[in-house]
């Protein structure tokens, strides 16, 4: 072992005990709070939820802009770029109205609206799914073990995810933002750390040497047109289906602390973007053609820096691995042990499905080993593999929640199957790459093409309906269906050029979804209208009244 891989492992180690003993000793002070497990007693400040979305958001994009810069070069800046734009539209657009409504879990919200069976299999999905990011960042910190260490990279996964679940032992929400707030404060060592390894070597000069014998690296578009409108489109569709940043920011006091917190985190998210993208860069110059990025970026910053200096990089890195895979192992949790568990037994009371939930956390851990066996590279690949199983099994019922009273549960539950499954066929039949999609079109437009498409024709199909007799929603529904005809008749017009950049798939999509959302507003249901007023009541589609979403 190195010099580089002791400092790590010790580094790491005597973290992990501090942040898991912090949180436990936090936890304890709080544990007689009411919603102190799932929610932290909705007492978060601006601070504290700012802690929480930079540590989720900022460490995973740190990861993935990383290993993409070695390959595309500071392309990969546009990735930080549309995670930061996911960010703002979740202050500006959900935050009020999400915690003014108590929600805890995108899949109780679906629940509460459409069964326990809606709430059941969407429960299970985004459970399966969450693994997927969590193996997505643990996989850099196992590469830099792998790497200084000489050990298989499975067993640093393992290892890894063993960490892990000792670091979420300790359990609920605010020995999560405790644990968030100290993964902050590593990051500052790790971003001073790779400031100064990128000055050290390559430098400036190296880097302009560097652009100018393969300037590709340094063009902005070097990544591919198309799967850079994947990572806007996947992130800003992905706005209303957050799972983990609700559960972290609806535990805010107010919904204007909440919105601070968020944008305070937009401007923290600033300095992974770039310093991400030149560390993966200045890889491919000192140690350039590594099929693993992120095995090669270990071996650079060891040519370069001294072991402690490694050690204090890679303790971030850590950090980053627990930020994002900490929450997402935890929501995942939360809606595999509460919500799914809460289906299957609706009588059980809180402490039993925070003991669901305990054991969630064991079952996922497992999970997430099984992924990082099957494919042990590309962190990026599993963040959209995963934004495309999720969201394509639970964009449209969530859309139908807020928008959309005439939705059955029939449909919805075979809109989930339906999206979720083509996300998976489309991925194989595309062989599984990252990059090369089957017909040239990204699975996340797949799937979610499919989820949306199902809910609508399933809905018209067996639901008892009629035009809109609302004038408001009518208006709303006439915009909505121009954009998809100027959406149509852009495809065809464009059609060539779409499909040369990959493009085509989210051309449709946008169609797609606007004449779902053009039909959301256009259409209501025949079997209950007020006479006096004509306004509609909620349904859930089979006659029984929805119920607004309500923490579950």
């Amino acid at each position: 072992m190195s010099a580089a891989g002791f400092w790590t492992i010790g580094f790491a180690l005597i973290y992990t005990v501090l942040v898991l003993l912090g949180g436990r000793i936090v936890q304890r002070r709080n544990a007689s709070a009411s919603g102190g497990f799932f929610v932290g007693g909705r007492s978060f400040s601006p601070w504290t939820v700012a802690f929480c979305i930079t540590g989720l958001f900022s460490g995973s994009s740190y990861i993935a802009i990383m290993e993409l810069s070695y390959r595309t070069g500071i392309s990969a800046l546009w990735y930080g770029v549309a995670e930061t734009v996911q960010i703002l539209l979740i202050a500006l657009l959900l935050v009020k109205p999400l915690r003014e409504k108590l929600v805890v879990t995108v899949t109780g919200i679906i629940g509460d609206r459409f069964g326990r069976v809606a709430k059941g299999i969407s429960g299970l999905i985004t459970a399966f799914t969450f693994p997927m990011w969590s193996v997505a960042t643990t996989i850099a910190f196992a590469s830099a073990l792998s790497a200084f260490t000489g050990i298989s990279l499975h067993l640093a996964v393992i290892f890894t995810a063993l960490l892990l679940l000792a670091y979420l032992s300790g359990g609920g929400m605010r020995s999560v933002a405790f644990n968030q707030t100290m993964n902050c404060i590593a990051f500052i060592g790790m971003l001073l750390v790779g400031a100064y390894a990128i000055l050290a070597k390559p430098g400036i000069a190296g880097l302009k040497d560097f652009a100018t014998a393969d300037p590709a690296m340094f063009d902005l578009g070097n990544a591919g047109v198309s799967l850079i409108a994947a990572w806007f489109g996947t992130f800003i569709v992905n706005v209303p289906l957050a799972q983990a940043a609700f559960q972290m920011t609806l535990s805010c006091r107010t919904p204007a602390d909440g919105q601070k917190g968020l944008y305070t985190a937009a401007i923290f998210g600033i300095p992974f973007i770039l310093i991400g993208a030149l560390i993966g860069t200045s890889a491919a110059v000192i140690n350039p053609g590594q099929q693993l990025p992120l095995v090669a970026i270990p071996h650079y910053l060891e040519q370069v820096l001294p072991a402690p200096l490694v050690g204090l990089f890679f303790l971030g890195v850590w950090a980053c691995a627990m930020g994002w895979a900490g929450p997402c192992q935890f929501s995942g949790a939360t809606s595999m042990g509460k919500d799914f568990g809460s289906a299957v037994n609706p009588k059980a009371t809180e402490a039993q499905l925070i003991r669901y939930t305990r054991w969630s956390l064991v079952a996922l851990t497992a999970l997430m080993i099984i992924f990082s066996i099957l494919r042990t590279e590309q962190s990026a690949w599993w963040n959209i593999l995963a934004w495309t199983l999720r969201n394509g099994a639970t964009l449209a019922p969530v859309l139908a929640v807020f928008f959309w009273p005439l939705a059955t549960r029939k449909a919805v539950y075979a809109s989930m199957i339906t999206g979720f499954t083509a996300g998976v066929l489309w991925n194989h039949l595309g062989g599984w790459s990252a990059t090369a999609f089957f017909l040239g079109t990204h699975p996340v437009w797949i799937g979610m093409i499919a989820n949306l498409a199902t809910l609508v024709l399933v809905t018209l199909a067996t639901a008892r309906w009629q035009l809109s007799t609302v004038p408001s929603r009518r208006r709303i529904s006439l915009r909505f269906t121009a954009g998809t005809v100027a959406a149509l008749v852009a495809l065809f017009l464009t059609f060539d050029w779409l499909k040369g950049y990959g493009l085509v798939g989210m051309g449709v999509f946008i169609a797609v979804f606007c004449g779902s959302m053009a039909l959301f507003f256009g259409t209501e249901s025949t079997a209950r209208k007020d006479p006096t007023t004509g306004s509609l009541e909620e349904s859930a589609g089979n006659g029984s009244p929805a119920t607004t979403p309500q923490a579950v």
